[in-house]
């Protein structure tokens, strides 16, 4: 069996049992590993190591979102007028 078939089971597997969809399933899954991505790469930004745009290229997102995470966290950045 190969390793998806086995995921495909196992979330089939788990929605038998609990009262969600397959699809709400791997919604979750995919809010999960989404924001662990999102954590390490906030570690390596505090630490200056990773830049913003090599940031939102691993992550797939606009630059925008990335701040607004930023400041949803409460974590400091420079903020740029367009003036």
């Amino acid at each position: 069996m190969s390793n998806l078939a086995e995921i495909k089971a196992a979330i089939e597997t788990y929605a038998n049992d609990s009262n969600l969809s397959a699809l709400e399933i791997v919604e979750k899954l995919e809010k999960h590993f989404f924001n662990k991505k999102v954590n390490e790469n906030l570690k390596l930004y505090k630490k200056g190591k990773k830049k913003v745009s090599d940031i939102t290229k691993d992550l797939k997102i606009s630059p925008r979102k990335f701040y607004a995470i930023l400041a949803k966290k409460k974590i400091a950045h420079k903020t740029y007028n367009k003036a």
